[in-house]
């Protein structure tokens, strides 16, 4: 028990007598924080995309130029449309506008994932067999480990 102890008290000597750049440094080359960063950085250009096809407030986007093509030019513009409640007006337009944005574009989303998540699965290794599951690798691991014990206790 004395020798678990000092051990742990060995560690928080090091631990306090480290200087914040170092414990930050640590923190930083984790690899989630720079795997973070990446994603927003990504999703901050990944909103550009989206916006060309949604459309925001200055352009209808591809969506709302299709939907115009469809309804013989027209794009639907509902951002204007409010409902006046005691002289307070509620833009019920804009909402509508921006829950079909979010329905279009998660839908295309979902096809992306979709079809990514199916390319994924088709993996093939470089002898052309079919690449493994991380459970079925794990599986292969484990018994090679049980064979290796089996062939050290006979």
């Amino acid at each position: 028990m004395a020798e678990i102890m000092n051990k742990v008290e060995e560690r928080v000597t090091k631990l306090t007598k480290r200087g914040i750049v170092a414990e930050f440094k640590e923190f930083v080359n984790r690899g989630n924080v720079v795997d973070v960063a990446v994603a927003f950085v990504m999703g901050a250009a990944f909103k550009t995309v989206v916006d060309s096809f949604a459309g925001s407030d200055k352009s209808p986007g591809i969506l709302g130029g299709l939907i115009g093509a469809i309804f013989g030019g027209q794009q639907p513009d509902f951002s204007k449309k409010v409902v006046s409640i005691n002289g307070s007006d509620i833009p019920l337009g804009a909402f509508a506008t921006a829950s079909m944005n979010f329905f279009f574009v998660a839908l295309v989303l979902f096809a992306v994932v979709k079809l990514y998540n199916r390319l994924r699965d088709k993996e093939v290794t470089e002898d052309g067999s079919p690449a493994l599951s991380t459970n079925e690798l794990l599986a292969e691991i484990r018994d090679e480990l049980k064979k290796a014990r089996a062939g050290q206790a006979e």
